[in-house]
Formats: C-alpha cells, sequence, structure tokens
C-alpha cells in the first residue's frame, strides 16, 4: 500500500477517564501536540495533530500504546487508545503500571483476542460487572456483517453507558486529517503543546497536590516513589533509543521527569522553600 494510502486510512483517538483540565498538565509533559476536548462526563479526549506511524517503523497501534502509557503512568486514571490502520482496528488499555491490555479486530471484524482482555477493560474501566460484560464480550465473536470500524462504533456504544460521549464527528475510523478538524471545532477544545521545562514543572505539581497523591509528596514514600520512577524510566528510555521508538520513549521520559521532579520537590520542601510562579 502506498504511503498516502496508509496515511488516509491511520487514525487515533486517546480517551482519557479525566476532565480535561486534570489532563493538560499531564499530556503537555508528552511533548506531542494534540487537541483535548471534554468527551462526556469526567472524559476528556486527545486527538494527535502529527502522525509518527508515518515516519519510522513503528505502526499506529504501538505509537498508541506508548502514548496511552506515558499518559497512564503516575496518573489515578485511566486511558483508552483507539487505532486503526487499513489492515486492523484495536484498542489499548493503560492504568497507571499495570500491564497494558490491548484487543485487535481484523479489517473485516474477525476478532484476534482472548475474553479475558475483555473482560479486564471492564474491570479496569469501572464498566457493570454483568451488562456491560456482556456486551464487550459480543464484540470477541464472529459477526459477518461488522467490520473494524463497526467494532469500536459498539465499544463506544458500551463506554457511553459509563459517560463516554465524543464531540460530534470525532469517530473512529475516519482518517487523521479529518479527525482534526473536527475536533478544532469542538465545543471546550484546547490545543495542548510543550511549553518549556518551567512550565513542565509547575503543571506537574499541580497535577500531584490536586489529586490523592498528596501525601506522597515528600519524606520517606515520596523518595522511594521517585526513585523507583527513575529507576523504570532510564532503561525503558534506553531501549526505546536503541528500538527507535518514539511511544515508548515518550513513556520512560515521562517516567524520569516524574522522578526527578518528586525528588527536587522533597528536597526544596525540606530546606523550607517552594516553587515561585514568578
Amino acid at each position: 500500500m502506498s504511503s498516502e494510502a496508509v496515511e488516509h486510512a491511520a487514525g487515533a483517538l486517546l480517551l482519557c477517564r479525566a476532565d480535561p483540565d486534570v489532563v493538560e498538565p499531564v499530556a503537555r509533559l508528552m511533548r506531542e501536540r494534540m487537541l483535548l476536548a471534554p468527551a462526556g462526563h469526567e472524559w476528556s479526549v486527545l486527538v494527535p495533530e502529527g502522525k509518527p506511524w508515518l515516519h519510522g517503523d513503528e505502526p499506529v497501534d504501538r505509537v498508541l500504546t506508548g502514548w496511552a502509557t506515558a499518559l497512564a503512568v503516575g496518573s489515578t486514571w485511566p486511558v483508552l487508545a483507539l487505532w486503526w490502520d487499513s489492515d486492523r482496528s484495536g484498542c489499548t488499555l493503560a492504568a497507571g503500571f499495570r500491564r497494558t491490555v490491548e484487543y485487535v479486530w481484523l479489517a473485516n471484524g474477525t476478532p484476534v483476542g482472548e475474553d479475558e482482555a475483555l473482560r479486564t477493560f471492564a474491570a479496569r474501566l469501572g464498566l457493570d460487572p454483568v451488562l456491560d460484560v456482556q456486551a464487550l464480550e459480543q464484540l470477541g465473536r464472529p459477526d459477518p456483517e461488522a467490520d473494524a470500524r463497526a467494532r469500536l462504533v459498539a465499544l463506544l456504544a458500551v463506554l457511553a453507558r459509563a459517560g463516554v460521549a465524543l464531540p460530534a464527528g470525532v469517530s473512529p475510523g475516519e482518517p487523521a486529517d479529518r479527525l482534526r478538524a473536527v475536533a478544532r471545532v469542538a465545543p471546550g477544545v484546547r490545543e495542548v503543546e510543550w511549553s518549556g521545562w518551567r512550565d513542565a514543572v509547575r503543571a506537574e505539581l499541580d497535577v500531584v497536590e490536586q489529586g490523592p497523591l498528596g501525601p506522597w509528596l515528600r519524606g520517606r514514600r515520596a523518595r522511594a516513589l521517585a526513585g523507583a520512577q527513575m529507576v523504570a524510566g532510564l532503561p525503558l528510555a534506553a531501549w526505546a533509543v536503541w528500538r527507535r521508538s518514539g511511544g515508548w520513549a515518550a513513556a520512560g521520559a515521562l517516567l524520569l521527569v516524574h522522578g526527578s521532579l518528586g525528588l527536587a520537590y522533597d528536597r526544596v520542601r525540606a530546606a523550607g522553600g517552594g516553587f515561585g510562579r514568578g
């Protein structure tokens, strides 16, 4: 398939179970240009501005897995990546330091995955253990009238019962260019991009201080958590550079940022100082 056809066929969305005000500071740390919009009660959607899967050896699913992992690491809310290309479509769920879970459908809608993955989706997203699980399990059964795009639309229908409501026109299966054009005019949309390390420090502190991890900011627990993040992030970043994996490089870099900022904050606060806003 030509690069033009691949570009037209591939696309992606990132669904975060948190309000845009909570998602934005973390998304900025990824150093990727994205559009952020509300996607229902306590849900947000990120629409990538770029298409890195066209400029390297990584397909769209690997890029999105890395992005979802980077967003979910150190956060209290899960991230669900929806992706598609000419051959397949799928979803990847990332939640904290847990192993990511993925499910894939071929272009004709044939499921390629295990029912256990769908049940894990339901558990980690807080879906109904009976009705929603039954609906998800239907997505893992053959259906000659449902192609890959229909599978993702059906998945969103299940998530709608948990509050997901994508902006009008933002739909899986659409080309990336069309998704961006529609997302730009969505109510409450905002542009997310890297704004420098100083703002990153402020954003990181705002995210942590306003969440349930606040008690972990200082002291022995804070230092242990920061050290663990750096120990995990350094080899991951090195491996990503060796593999030329942009998505996993973002995950490794975010771990290192979390760890280094945690140690710095603990030291400054212990010395009686603080981070200025000026």
